[in-house]
């Protein structure tokens, strides 16, 4: 059962970056599917991006495309996200997901992701 630990977030004003990190213990890491969802204080978790197994392809949520970035490392056991351009409502605990399965269609679907790591706080200062 692989386990993932988020870093890298924190406190940042509006305009700047952060890049999110999120290690995996499975070795075979590369046969999963990575996704970043993220949730506000009161709101329900949100999909942010998503990576296949290769990183050869990827998957945005509308309000952050051209502005984040996922991307991974198969021989480090990790999965990055990119975030520029950072906005006040970008704020809120970043998790990284994992999934065994073809990512396709539902790329954005929480309850298709069986792996969750503890989250990390991003926030976003106007």
């Amino acid at each position: 059962q692989v386990q993932l630990a988020e870093s890298g977030g924190g406190l940042v004003q509006a305009g700047g970056s952060l890049r999110l990190s999120c290690a995996a213990s499975e070795r075979t890491f590369g046969n999963y599917a990575m996704g970043w969802f993220r949730q506000a204080p009161g709101k329900e978790r949100d999909f942010v991006a998503a990576i296949n197994w290769s990183g050869g392809r990827t998957y945005y949520a509308d309000s952050v495309k051209g502005r984040f970035a996922i991307s991974r490392d198969n021989a480090k056991n990790t999965v990055y996200l990119q975030m520029n351009s950072l906005k006040s409502e970008d704020t809120g605990v970043y998790y990284c997901a994992a999934r065994l399965d073809y990512i396709g269609r539902d790329y954005s679907a929480t309850g298709k992701y069986g792996y969750w790591g503890q989250g990390t706080q991003v926030t976003v200062s106007s």
